[in-house]
């Protein structure tokens, strides 16, 4: 799912990097994603919920946590980007994930993309961010 700093959309993913990147490609879409950071080969430890691929895509994009949103569809996307310090919008795309993001921690939880525009307007700080998702 998304990391979004106020200037850059990346992704941070469970799934592996170049899987990322050739759906992106295949879409139509690789120019519009600053980054893509998918698990590490060989190395399930870095996957969620540990934070460290959210705190790579923080580096990369010289950004504090502050300055990121994660969108995240499960409990271990909310757990790493607490453990990141940066906020999560939960996105429950199945039934039963709306109680169980929101338990976890995430600051909005939407059922739809469509809705995270308006989830974002409602965070502290990111009302006047005028750059799109």
């Amino acid at each position: 799912m998304p990391v979004r700093s106020r200037d850059a959309v990346w992704i941070v993913s469970n799934n592996a990097g170049d899987a990322i990147r050739d759906c992106l490609d295949a879409q139509g879409l690789a120019d519009q994603v600053s980054g893509v950071f998918g698990r590490v080969p060989g190395d399930p430890g870095s996957m969620k919920p540990n934070p460290r691929l959210l705190l790579d895509a923080m580096e990369a994009a010289a950004a504090a946590p502050a300055e990121c949103v994660f969108i995240g569809d499960a409990v271990r996307d909310v757990e790493a980007s607490q453990a990141a310090a940066i906020p999560t919008i939960g996105y429950a795309n199945k039934p039963g994930k709306a109680a169980k993001l929101a338990a976890a921690g995430a600051v909005a939880v939407v059922d739809a993309l469509d809705q995270v525009v308006l989830a974002l307007l409602l965070l502290p700080g990111w009302a006047h961010s005028p750059k799109p998702l």
